[in-house]
C-alpha cells in the first residue's frame, strides 16, 4: 500500500497487526502510537505488538509498553 493508492484517505488507518505483517482493515496514510500518540505513516510502520494490537513509533516506546504491560 502507497499514498498514491486511489482507495486511500489522508487520515486515521484502522489496522490488524499480525506475526510479521499487518492487514489494513480501513485504509488511512498513518496510525497513532500507543505509548506517545504519535503519527506513524503506515510505510514507515515497524514496530507493534500482536496481543496488544498497539503500534509504536520506535524502539523505547514498544519497550515502555512491554514494561508496562508486565505489571
Amino acid at each position: 500500500m502507497n499514498i498514491f493508492d486511489r482507495n486511500i484517505s489522508p487520515g486515521e488507518a484502522k489496522v490488524k497487526f499480525l506475526d510479521g505483517d499487518c492487514v489494513v482493515l480501513k485504509p488511512g496514510t498513518f496510525v497513532r502510537c500507543a505509548v506517545t500518540g504519535q503519527p506513524i505513516e503506515i510505510d514507515e510502520l515497524k514496530y507493534w505488538s500482536v496481543d496488544t494490537q498497539e503500534a509504536y513509533v520506535d524502539v523505547q516506546a514498544a519497550f515502555k509498553a512491554y514494561t508496562r504491560d508486565q505489571k
